[in-house]
């Protein structure tokens, strides 16, 4: 189990992080979410133990997380972490960045388990590829199988979808949360994409403010958003009458004591989103198809 106890951070004299209190269970993934500047980022190096606690601790089972003045070398065997920043070798391979952390004493098995690795990230095609040949997104795709190459009791990851093409992004989310389950990896995922938690965390930590202003499973949060920000992470929404609202839970209808002017009608593939006006503030409502601009609807509220 991560225990995080009271922790606290500033860069010179601005306040990142303060108070934070949370447990991470063994084989548990836990998203973090906020927004641009809010510290998801810096708490995953905390975590790592890339920066020196100001105030609490950290606790991996029975071993202290220590930074940089207690640690000649950062970080420790039983936890990796996937940065921003790749860091791998690009003159050799794909599979000879795998390959490198694994022992060279079984050849057979560092083979097989390279490739594990390589079909895990969709990267058969370029395991003898020099890593400098490829895309941001498939570099990404390389550091995170690197990182599981040693089976890591707890891996952290940051934005670990954020270079890759949609239409791989799925699978390759699949693959790699489905891959953590069954090896019982623990898994803390900093993210801005709500792909990346809906279907993949067991619970989601929000920070706003420097703190935690909420952590739950995804679907109460999605389904009970307490705060305007926690509803932006997931869809459009709306705030009437001081309630959170999703576009889809309004609805046009033929009459009414709700009234609003169209403004602008967007296609999202399966339906539409309406933007309009209504008490002098936006609106956005799903619907079957576009209106017209400065057409006057009629909403209700669906429960």
């Amino acid at each position: 189990m991560l225990q995080i106890k009271k922790l606290s951070f500033s860069y010179a004299k601005d306040i990142i992080l303060k108070d934070i209190n949370f447990s991470v269970n063994s084989g548990e993934n836990l998203a973090i979410i906020g927004e641009s500047g809010s510290g998801k980022s810096t708490l995953l190096k905390l975590i790592f133990g890339e920066y020196d606690l100001e105030q609490g601790q950290i606790f991996w089972k029975n071993t202290e997380i220590l930074g940089p003045k207690h640690n000649l070398v950062v970080g420790y065997d039983f936890m990796k972490y996937v940065s921003q920043e790749f860091d791998l070798m690009p003159y050799t391979s794909v599979e000879n960045n795998i390959g490198k952390h694994l022992s060279r004493f079984y050849p057979e098995e560092k083979e097989q388990r390279t490739k594990e690795l390589i079909k895990i990230v969709e990267l058969e095609d370029f395991a003898t590829t020099k890593v400098k040949n490829l895309s941001g997104g498939q570099k990404q795709r390389v550091a995170i199988a690197r990182a599981l190459a040693k089976e890591p009791e707890i891996l952290l990851l940051d934005e670990p979808f954020s270079h890759i093409d949609n239409f791989k992004k799925q699978s390759l989310r699949r693959n790699v949360f489905n891959y953590l389950k069954t090896k019982n990896i623990s898994c803390i995922v900093a993210t801005h994409d709500k792909n990346d938690v809906l279907g993949f965390a067991d619970e989601m930590l929000v920070l706003n403010n420097q703190k935690i202003i909420a952590k739950d499973n995804p679907q109460s949060l999605y389904k009970n958003p307490k705060l305007p920000l926690i509803a932006s992470f997931f869809e459009e929404f709306n705030v009437i009458n001081n309630k959170i609202y999703y576009a889809r839970q309004l609805k046009i209808i033929e009459h009414s004591n709700l009234k609003a002017t169209v403004k602008q009608s967007y296609f999202n593939g399966n339906s539409w989103l309406i933007e309009a006006e209504y008490n002098k503030a936006i609106i956005y409502i799903i619907n079957s198809k576009p209106v017209n601009k400065e057409e006057e609807i009629y909403f209700k509220v669906l429960d």
